[in-house]
């Protein structure tokens, strides 16, 4: 507990209060907001945010390392291959998110990346992590990740390897790295509205700490000469040190609100949106709850499934919009919501979704008791 306590509170202090003296640098370095024209598609009320200092998802990822290691320490609890897993997937979405965002700020445009070039970067990123994930058992036989498609835990009827190893393989890579991307790639469309992406990721990290913390607490037989196990435990490598980083995640996250909270001071840019989205993901794969994602982050399903109904709709319809514009709290500013509004109804259900999945998690655990 000493770990995951000392993670948050260091995470917490170092973006709460040294993203001041990051901002500094970033003007410095002339890393401004570049925002599109209303040629472009942009809404006219963000044209008062050009400048705004961007890549500010910098600050949390290096707080949640941070917060992390020293938490670690601390506690005694030296880190696994598991958290180093969520920091890989953590610093290489966001990598690629910075290079999208150093694009735009070097250009003065706000195109970076293109699509394609940002989903490959992503693949580069997720197919190692799926590797290294399903290797590295521990003294129960457990690695980090498993072979099974999951929901609030391993669904034993859907196994890749029932398939053969070669097909199994493939396709077990195939899922993880849809899921890395989803979640990025969702995340960041969410990332609209000041505050609006990293608040909701407060609810949603928050919530997959929680899972971890009570899969350790229900933890499955930890080494061969201890062969009990109670009804309904869990079988994850190292449920611990997932609520450690995730738990220093969201403190992270929650000293970056202070200053990207509307009006915002920062803005995180697609380095700290897909950031977000990887650690979402791993958290999700190395929990063993990956269908339950679309639950508790469902507010980023929703971001990103209105841009995907948009576009088939226009293209059924051959040029009609089923949204004033997409994503949808895009279409809510078309439609004269203020930002406060959207931002602040948006956490509110990150936050009900959240809590929705982990009582679900919880109610299944108690049908296993």
């Amino acid at each position: 507990m000493r770990s995951l306590l000392t993670a948050a509170a260091i995470s917490l202090a170092f973006t709460l209060f040294l993203t001041p003296a990051f901002l500094r640098l970033f003007r410095k370095w002339g890393w401004g907001q570049v925002i599109r024209t209303p040629e472009d598609g942009n809404i006219p009320a963000h044209e008062a945010k050009r400048g705004t200092p961007t890549m500010g998802g910098t600050i949390f990822i290096a707080g949640t390392i941070v917060g992390y290691l020293i938490g670690t320490y601390v506690g005694n609890n030296p880190p696994t291959i598991s958290g180093i897993l969520v920091l890989w997937m953590m610093v290489g979405f966001g990598a690629v998110g910075f290079i999208d965002d150093y694009m735009k700020v070097r250009q003065q445009r706000s195109l970076g990346l293109s699509g394609w070039r940002k989903i490959l970067g992503q693949i580069v990123v997720a197919v190692p992590f799926a590797v290294v994930a399903l290797n590295f058992p521990n003294a129960a036989g457990s690695t980090p990740a498993s072979p099974y498609v999951s929901l609030f835990r391993d669904i034993p009827a859907l196994s890749f390897m029932a398939l053969g190893a070669i097909a199994g393989w493939i396709l077990y890579t195939v899922w993880i790295t849809l899921i890395g991307v989803a979640a990025s790639n969702s995340v960041n469309v969410s990332d609209g509205l000041d505050g609006l992406a990293a608040g909701a990721g407060i609810f949603v990290v928050g919530g997959f700490s929680l899972m971890s913390f009570w899969q350790f607490q229900q933890l499955c037989a930890r080494t061969a000469l201890d062969p009990v196990n109670q009804p309904g435990c869990y079988d994850v490598r190292d449920p611990f040190d997932l609520a450690i980083i995730s738990a220093s995640f969201v403190g992270a996250l929650v000293g970056f609100l202070w200053w990207n909270a509307p009006k915002a001071d920062v803005f995180m840019g697609d380095v700290g949106s897909m950031a977000i989205g990887g650690v979402v993901a791993a958290m999700a794969i190395l929990m063993r709850v990956e269908l339950l994602l679309v639950l508790v982050a469902g507010v980023y399903v929703v971001a990103s499934g209105s841009v995907i109904l948009q576009r088939l709709y226009f293209k059924v319809t051959r040029g009609k919009r089923l949204f004033l514009m997409s994503p949808l709290h895009h279409h809510l500013e078309m439609r004269g919501w203020p930002e406060i509004t959207i931002v602040v109804r948006m956490w509110i259900i990150a936050g009900l979704l959240a809590l929705t999945g982990v009582g679900l998690f919880y109610v299944e655990w108690l049908s296993r008791t």
